[in-house]
């Protein structure tokens, strides 16, 4: 279950997964980096820039190909010794943790990047894994809704952060009202017991769920076919360090794509490190999760098919910041340009598919 964030937070997602400390989760994710690294071919831990790398939940398929670059040595061979540190609902919000030092890098968001630079927030985004955001809107498999347009007028239920993100343009585009809204607590109970209803989430994870609790496959309506063009699972990290050592940002953004590419082809690896590091995942939530994945075209769809994965454009930015200029969200005179830098992604399939 993936609430979407509210502008002042990085913490995108909130999940099925059950409460960890923070402390503990930091300890088990480092020792599993510094056990995975030490069994690597390739340049000895002191040789190698310790670099921290905290994600927006707890380890799943949706944070696979950071786990592959781990796992297979990919980090290792661009001279890195990469921590993963997981996300949860006690861990302190991506902006903070990145301000603060606590982590080099962050699993980010396109919204909220832009809502940084609205806030003075010194961060950018240097890559963007996802093409396209898996947030979606779910419905009982009936004849009357059709499309995404169908559920104008009918009960739905999204968490607090949709106010500041998705519904304002479901608003605009379709004519949705806030009489719809009604609270989710991240528990499909509600929207089954009522088969007029929808609810929000995420196209790798909530429909499987209901799948399995209700007994039927339900009617998903991803959110970026409809015109939310949001980046999603960004990377992002202090303008600072982009300034001071753009070759370590560089070395960190390729690793990383190069995870990717791998963990599509082969994602044994790192599944192994993802149930290390969260124990209450399953595979077949990581089969489900990466074939979502695939067939909706998250990860290669629009400019990464040619430009690779991690792929951005000064346009698509724009019109998710005309988008919500027009939803309201934003005024019409930031510099959005400022949330992001194309200096460290677009190089082209044939690059990161090299050694």
């Amino acid at each position: 279950m993936n609430p979407l964030p509210p502008l002042t937070t990085v913490i995108h997602r909130l999940s099925r997964r059950q409460l960890i400390q923070y402390g503990s989760i930091c300890l088990g994710s480092s020792l599993l980096a510094a056990c995975t690294n030490s069994n690597q071919p390739g340049n000895s831990s002191s040789q190698l820039d310790k670099v921290s790398f905290g994600t927006n939940w707890y380890a799943q398929a949706e944070h696979g190909g950071f786990y592959q670059a781990i796992a297979t040595g990919i980090y290792q061979k661009h001279g890195l010794d990469v921590t993963i540190k997981m996300g949860g609902p006690q861990v302190p919000s991506g902006t903070q943790l990145l301000v603060g030092g606590a982590v080099d890098f962050f699993m980010g968001y396109g919204i909220d990047a832009i809502n940084a630079i609205v806030q003075g927030i010194p961060k950018i985004t240097v890559a963007a894994i996802f093409q396209k955001d898996p947030q979606c809107l779910i419905s009982h498999p009936n004849t009357a809704t059709k499309t995404l347009a169908d559920l104008k007028g009918k009960p739905i239920y999204i968490s607090a952060a949709a106010n500041v993100t998705y519904w304002p343009l479901l608003k605009v585009k379709y004519g949705f009202t806030d009489d719809q809204k009604r609270p989710y607590n991240f528990n499909p109970a509600p929207f089954l017991a009522d088969k007029t209803s929808a609810q929000q989430g995420y196209i790798t994870s909530e429909p499987y769920a209901i799948e399995k609790q209700g007994g039927f496959k339900p009617t998903v309506f991803l959110l970026a076919d409809y015109g939310y063009t949001t980046y999603a699972t960004t990377i992002e990290t202090k303008k600072e360090l982009v300034e001071k050592n753009p070759d370590l940002v560089q070395r960190f953004v390729d690793a990383s794509i190069k995870g990717w590419y791998s963990y599509l082809e082969n994602p044994q690896p790192a599944n192994q490190l993802i149930k290390k590091d969260n124990p209450e995942m399953t595979d077949d939530q990581l089969a489900y999760g990466l074939q979502k994945l695939k067939e909706y075209g998250i990860i290669t769809s629009g400019t990464a098919v040619q430009q690779g994965i991690g792929s951005m454009t000064e346009e698509r930015w724009k019109t998710l910041y005309d988008s919500m200029v027009t939803a309201g969200i934003y005024q019409p005179n930031i510099k959005y340009q400022d949330a992001f830098t194309l200096q460290f992604v677009n190089k082209g399939i044939d690059y990161y598919k090299s050694v």
